[in-house]
């Protein structure tokens, strides 16, 4: 079974992780709606966002595949946004087979420090954000009689961190809101999964996590990547876009696998 005709929604898909699951599922023949912000700054984190230039010139990546791909600002903290991001992509593509959870934001900090409004940012997109977009896409995933959610959650919601309270909170979040839904929505014959990506290198690590990675083990900021790669992975390299694509498009191709959140981390986690 490919993919070949359907429609996809992925969040967060300007550029990273989301940039290369549109790919994957572009490959695999589906058309694509790619969602993301379009607005780099935000007061509560400490790293910039991708622009709404990432998330035009990410479609037209898209459609170079030979398929259709639109792309739609939207802020999945909004009701109001991610029922127009529904509607939107179902009438312009067609309808809607398979939705791809994939914004999310890190914040890091010592709890006693942690400013609430930081917080309140990271589990606002990463935990409430794929309540809303299920909910606004329920309904229209149900229309087609079957149907795929894919969540992106973390390995880091499946062990925590001292410093990462926050994001790890809202992904262990987003793998209890994933087997509830599977549960849920099983009768309607619409499978929820998760991917837990590892370690890869995008802003969230080289802009955030790499300088206290090189605190820790003692070594620079442009080597802590590479550090923990080699400490952390029994494959000793690091995940890729790409990898966590693949694992996506094989969840939406995998038609009796419901509930699991699968680790794409090079053996770096194994619960």
């Amino acid at each position: 079974m490919d993919l070949k005709g359907r429609t996809a929604i992925v969040t967060g898909a300007a550029r990273g992780i989301g940039r290369g699951i549109a790919l994957k599922l572009a490959d695999a023949g589906a058309n694509v709606a790619l969602v993301d912000l379009g607005s780099p700054g935000d007061p509560s984190l400490t790293y910039n966002l991708a622009a709404q230039t990432d998330l035009n010139r990410t479609v037209e990546e898209v459609k170079a595949r030979g398929v259709k791909a639109i792309p739609i600002l939207a802020d999945v903290t909004r009701l109001a946004d991610c029922t127009r991001m529904a509607a939107e992509a179902g009438d312009k593509l067609g309808g809607i087979d398979i939705l791809v959870n994939n914004a999310g934001v890190i914040s890091i900090g010592a709890v006693v420090d942690f400013a609430e409004e930081a917080w309140d940012r990271v589990m606002a997109v990463n935990a409430k954000g794929p309540f809303l977009c299920a909910k606004a896409c329920i309904p229209h995933i149900a229309k087609r009689g079957a149907g795929a959610i894919v969540n992106i959650a973390s390995v880091a919601g499946k062990t925590g961190h001292a410093t990462l309270s926050a994001y790890c909170t809202s992904k262990f979040a987003v793998i209890g809101f994933t087997q509830s839904l599977a549960e849920e929505l099983g009768p309607a014959n619409i499978r929820v999964n998760a991917v837990c990506p590892g370690f890869l290198r995008t802003a969230m690590w080289t802009d955030v996590l790499n300088p206290v990675v090189g605190q820790m083990y003692g070594v620079n900021r442009e080597a802590a990547f590479d550090e923990i790669i080699a400490r952390n992975t029994f494959l000793r390299r690091e995940q890729t876009p790409d990898d966590i694509g693949d694992a996506v498009v094989y969840l939406c191709r995998a038609d009796n696998i419901t509930g699991e959140s699968i680790n794409v981390a090079g053996g770096g986690e194994l619960h």
